[in-house]
């Protein structure tokens, strides 16, 4: 399921800290899932930031949920 290569998703220092990036722009994923959470629709993202491509929001969740799958992080008790 996540065996993929992420060609839409760039780290360089001089961009945006070194955050995860859309094709070396200065939209991170994290503002993506964001924004996402936040029920934002994929609609909505494409049509505020018209150089984003559906895959490039699609390919930042993809990303998200691998590295949510290796990292812990403290969750309130259920």
């Amino acid at each position: 399921m996540f065996d993929e290569t992420f060609d839409r998703i760039t780290q360089n220092p001089s961009v945006m800290g070194g955050k995860p990036c859309v094709r070396g722009m200065r939209v991170t994923v994290g503002m993506i899932v964001g924004q996402i959470g936040a029920g934002v629709s994929i609609e909505e993202i494409l049509s505020d930031y018209p150089y984003l491509e559906r895959e490039d929001i699609m390919q930042a969740l993809r990303y998200a949920a691998v590295l949510a799958q290796w990292r812990e992080v403290a969750l309130a008790e259920a």
